[in-house]
């Protein structure tokens, strides 16, 4: 079986070679990996492209959004097994083989920062941020997940047969999805891993109360949506 890594990117140059070398070490499937680069000014996806790695395909595109590129890399994804991650090397490719191994009896596994012997290295403000959120989710939604807003999963193919892929939004958009394959009946398990703060390169998400607010709101109103969708 094939394993696809989607990897969204904007302005990742300092950390993509390592990412794919990580991914590469750890995963003993056959791979594909799909960087997804939203036309980095530094030149991401020039330096994956001249890695010439028949293993790793860049898409190049003009738009920009989280959401709308792992949507992007899933469609053209070969794989039997697909995932996808951040490309800032907070959430570590050593984690993926206990991952893929919770396949053999889960349909979906999800890299978990709040489960015993997990952490999350991050600011005050966006650990606090994920925390509340992922609180107030568990509290509406019901369903016995601890990270909600991971964005660090793998996951059977034929899922996307019942639960389509919520291509908008930032990491709310995992809140749907997740919500979504637990309705549908889908058995998910979580792993724990330990996020690391990024060592190279800018965040994407400034750890101030301006954000806190503005993606705290997002994500507040996705879930007030799904919880009370007569879908």
């Amino acid at each position: 079986m094939m394993v696809t890594i989607v990897l969204p990117t904007y302005n990742e140059k300092d950390n993509i070679v390592d990412l794919i070398a990580g991914l590469k070490t750890h995963i003993m499937m056959p791979l594909e990996v799909l960087v997804v680069d939203d036309d980095s000014p530094d030149g991401t996806w020039k330096i994956v492209e001249d890695c010439n790695d028949p293993a790793v395909k860049v898409i190049r595109r003009s738009e920009r959004g989280l959401a709308t590129a792992i949507d992007r890399g899933l469609k053209e994804a070969k794989g039997d097994i697909v995932g996808w991650m951040d490309a800032d090397m907070g959430m570590p490719p050593s984690a993926l083989p206990d991952m893929l191994e919770g396949l053999n009896e889960y349909d979906i596994v999800i890299g978990s920062r709040y489960l015993s012997g997990a952490g999350d290295d991050r600011g005050f403000f966006r650990v606090l941020t994920s925390r509340v959120i992922n609180t107030f989710a568990g509290l509406l939604l019901g369903f016995d997940i601890r990270d909600y807003d991971s964005g660090f999963i793998v996951l059977k193919r034929n899922v996307f047969d019942k639960v389509p892929f919520p291509s908008s939004g930032y990491g709310d958009y995992f809140i749907e999805f997740i919500y979504k394959c637990k309705r549908a009946g889908f058995r998910i398990k979580e792993v724990p891993y330990v996020f690391r703060e990024r060592k190279k390169g800018k965040s994407k998400t400034a750890p101030g109360l301006v954000d806190f607010f503005r993606l705290g709101s997002g994500y507040v109103a996705r879930i007030m949506r799904l919880r009370f969708s007569k879908q």
